[in-house]
């Protein structure tokens, strides 16, 4: 039998359906054959609340996105909400512009990122960075933004979360970018994309926004998993050559699909590879 990962989803590829009845999309998600949930947030219940909910459906929160701003300002206890749901990873998702490599305050958070990932492992955590692709501006040395940041922080406080989505966007080969970080990539986003040209919507599209003067002609929309450009088979034998844990299924936008249609989809795809 072919060697597989387990796969989660990332519930922010269902928000509105978890808003309005997170057990029942939960239970939903586990009848598709996810095995786990990467958490965006806790749709108004606590720690408590959300195990209870997970544990009864029977499936695992395997990790949790959890904002920069969040963790540097209330540290201490947003971590132990998530001790609390038994996440095995804490996920920084997304740096506003002015937090970003190549920006006045990246330097500063480096250093906070080392706190936040310090703290985690001494609550029996792991800290991953999960990238866009506007981490790929190269630094001064030479190096990617996203490098950078792995280099400068130690793998025994951080770890990947690499999303071969933008990865692919930025111009990198997702599978040979993935392989790169062999042993320090536990959690592996899959997320598919059609894109034509030079599309200026990509953020709009993850709720960001985008100034006028600086759309360009193109096109981008997110896709479901196997809907796309992208390559899965090389991307799943790389997850696996890297040593991977999880793959996670993430689509930010759905469009005119259900969200829940969308993930299905994506999951039907992946069993048709035999993962």
């Amino acid at each position: 039998m072919m060697k597989t990962l387990p796969v989660a989803v990332q519930v922010y590829s269902v928000r509105d359906d978890a808003e309005k009845d997170f057990k029942g999309t939960m239970q939903k998600l586990k009848e598709m054959g996810y095995e786990g949930v990467e958490l965006a947030g806790l749709y108004g219940l606590s720690g408590k609340e959300v195990r209870a909910i997970l544990d009864e459906v029977g499936i695992k929160a395997i990790s949790a996105h959890v904002p920069f701003q969040l963790l540097t300002t209330d540290l201490e206890n947003t971590l132990n909400e998530y001790v609390e749901i038994g996440v095995d990873y804490i996920a920084i998702p997304y740096l506003s512009e002015e937090d970003r490599p190549g920006a006045a305050k990246f330097e500063e958070n480096l250093e906070k990122m080392k706190e936040i990932g310090k703290a985690c492992k001494e609550k029996g955590m792991t800290m991953l960075y999960h990238n866009h692709d506007f981490e790929f501006i190269k630094m001064p040395n030479g190096q990617y933004g996203l490098d950078y940041i792995y280099s400068t922080i130690g793998a025994d406080i951080l770890e990947t979360e690499i999303d071969t989505c933008w990865v692919k966007v930025s111009g990198e080969d997702p599978a040979d970018f993935l392989k790169k970080y062999t042993g320090r990539a536990p959690v592996v986003h899959l997320k598919d994309f059609y894109k034509e040209g030079k599309a200026a919507n990509m953020y709009e599209l993850i709720g960001t926004e985008v100034k006028k003067e600086a759309e360009a002609e193109g096109k981008f929309e997110f896709r479901p998993v196997g809907s796309g450009m992208q390559d899965f088979p090389s991307i799943l034998a790389a997850s696996l050559e890297a040593g991977s844990k999880w793959v996670v299924v993430e689509q930010d936008q759905t469009y005119d699909i259900p969200a829940l249609e969308a993930v299905k989809m994506s999951r039907e795809y992946l069993k048709t590879l035999g993962w």
